[in-house]
């Protein structure tokens, strides 16, 4: 499972009210977002990518000994969690693995897709649910990270130092009155990723927000490039690591590669990102075993 994202500009209006829960948005957000779209040529490859991911992790489950189909669905939008689970029944299968691909836990987020999942469900009582809820300290998904910041690292002469910068979607604050366990199993992550590396000195950054009223977690990447722009003693070379997200999509292609991009040059700044995991053989190799372990605790 996805977030999903809309297929054309004609899409964005309708996709942002199922975000809002049926609120529609006004016409200058949905004009905004049309622009950030049209900027990354019109459209985001999450829904390719994401097929890419299913057909690969379905060969890789079948090649491990594991007879499973592999569907893919999405929260916001077409296919739908709603749409993808009658197909699932009709095809006669029993049990739901559910694997959202994002991997750490919030309950705003990861809970969103237990949630479609259930109300699904209720036609279908006899189908079993088994939920994934996190996945962020599975080994091989943290040697995919870091094999793409070995990549990354390529973009830097040899000899220079550079800030490595660690980033995640941002959530509302409010989370953290629940004990939400998303920022520990960010540091989690990002600290596991540091030590395959050697890493001392890294850092990390929220991106993303939301254009709402209320606080949201931070800090935000573009205030973190702000403050390194300001030390005169800070490597002007910075090499972003989106740890949060796991395939290009709108917050990799603009919110990194276009909106914090200019900020950078405009500020003196050389930045770059790692690669996304996509459906490279790593990752899906990482997939695999969060699907293959789950089995065997569960059967």
């Amino acid at each position: 499972m996805a977030y999903g994202t809309p297929r054309s500009t004609a899409e964005i209006e309708p996709y942002l009210t199922n975000i809002r829960r049926g609120r529609k948005p006004t016409p200058q957000v949905v004009e905004e977002l049309k622009e950030r779209y049209r900027k990354i040529g019109g459209k985001s490859p999450l829904l390719e990518i994401t097929n890419n991911q299913a057909s690969a992790l379905e060969v890789s489950l079948k090649t491990g000994g594991l007879d499973a189909r592999v569907y893919v669905g999405m929260k916001h939008w077409h296919p739908y969690v709603k749409e993808v689970v009658p197909k699932i029944a009709d095809d006669g299968f029993q049990r739901i693995i559910a694997l959202a691909l994002a991997p750490h836990y919030s309950e705003i987020s990861i809970g969103g897709y237990r949630e479609a999942l259930q109300e699904a469900l209720r036609q279908f009582p006899k189908v079993e649910l088994d939920f994934i809820e996190s996945w962020f300290d599975n080994s091989l998904f943290r040697r995919a990270v870091a094999d793409k910041v070995k990549e990354g690292l390529k973009k830097f002469p040899a000899s220079s130092e550079v800030q490595m910068v660690f980033t995640a979607h941002s959530l509302p604050e409010r989370i953290l009155q629940k004990n939400d366990p998303y920022p520990d199993q960010l540091r989690s992550s990002c600290e596991g990723v540091a030590r395959l590396l050697d890493l001392d000195d890294w850092a990390f950054a929220y991106q993303s927000a939301g254009q709402t009223d209320e606080k949201w977690l931070g800090p935000d990447i573009l205030k973190y490039l702000g403050q390194l722009d300001s030390n005169a003693n800070a490597t002007r070379n910075i090499l972003v690591i989106p740890i949060g997200f796991v395939a290009d999509h709108l917050e990799i292609l603009y919110d990194i590669d276009i909106e914090a991009q200019e900020f950078a040059k405009t500020h003196g700044l050389n930045l770059s990102r790692t690669g996304s995991l996509n459906a490279t053989p790593t990752f899906i190799a990482a997939l695999a075993d969060i699907v293959m372990k789950h089995v065997n605790r569960t059967s």
